[in-house]
């Protein structure tokens, strides 16, 4: 399915939020974790696993392509950075599309 201009400036102009959201969300994860009691050795080691897995998060790192958006879109959904609802701007198609594409890996 090919998105609409519409959809895809509106998608531009999200990204960097969702990002921004997302990001503050994986430090408050990181906080907690630095305040666990255990040793500074395993929060150390943990808290670097983590990171390096985050980095790669669509969450965090994306590269922008119009003929992905729907994809990402899904991809972001299924891996908690974004809901259904931060996507009530775009069109109604393209929400059904990405309901639709949700449902059939979930």
């Amino acid at each position: 399915m090919e998105i609409s201009k519409q959809d895809w400036v509106l998608f531009r102009q999200k990204i960097g939020e969702w990002q921004e959201a997302y990001m503050g969300k994986l430090l408050r994860e990181y906080s907690e974790l630095m305040q666990r009691e255990a040793l500074a050795s395993e929060r150390f080691w943990e808290l670097e696993k983590r990171i390096k897995n985050d980095k790669r998060s669509r969450g965090v790192v994306l590269e922008i392509r119009k003929q992905n958006v729907i994809y990402d879109l899904v991809a972001m959904i299924l891996d908690g950075i974004i809901a259904f609802d931060d996507l009530e701007d775009f069109s109604d198609e393209l929400k059904d599309a990405v309901r639709f594409m949700v449902t059939q890996r979930s």
